[in-house]
């Protein structure tokens, strides 16, 4: 059950959200490849792939990191509430591959209010987490939250 997206004076420094996980399948791979125009054979070329140090394709990074905003903002704290997404400091770990199931852990570790940008800014530590619980990717996500309207403050 999704929630509603939280406001910038609700979300507190140190909570976590977890998304659940999704299955990384063929289809996401040759669909981002189409999407992005990257066809790099190590993501779309079974023979080349298996030749490399991983033995078989693994998804695009950035299909990786799309996949975990998509899980971020499915889980509603986000929802009907984010105004920007304004900054990224990411680092890829290890590949996805084909049937990897993975999650999102995001955690507010900062908050500033900003009243010009109608909230604040928020940074959150977030993780991408396989089904063996590797980290595949992380980072930090700074984003604007709007504020609670002031006829909301009664």
């Amino acid at each position: 059950m999704a929630m509603r997206g939280l406001y910038f004076e609700e979300l507190e420094e140190g909570h976590t959200f977890v998304t659940g996980g999704r299955t990384i399948t063929e289809a996401d791979i040759v669909n981002f490849a189409g999407i992005s125009g990257d066809y790099n054979p190590l993501h779309t070329d079974a023979t080349f792939a298996a030749q490399t140090e991983f033995g078989q394709r693994v998804a695009h990074g950035m299909l990786g990191l799309s996949v975990g905003t998509g899980q971020a903002y499915s889980t509603g704290f986000l929802e009907g509430t984010v105004l920007a997404f304004t900054g990224i400091e990411w680092k890829f770990r290890q590949p996805i591959l084909i049937g990897d199931t993975i999650r999102t852990e995001i955690q507010i570790t900062k908050k500033r209010e900003n009243k010009a940008v109608g909230g604040g800014f928020v940074t959150f530590d977030v993780k991408i987490i396989n089904q063996d619980d590797k980290v595949t990717q992380k980072g930090s996500w700074t984003v604007i939250i709007a504020s609670r309207p002031e006829e909301d403050d009664q």
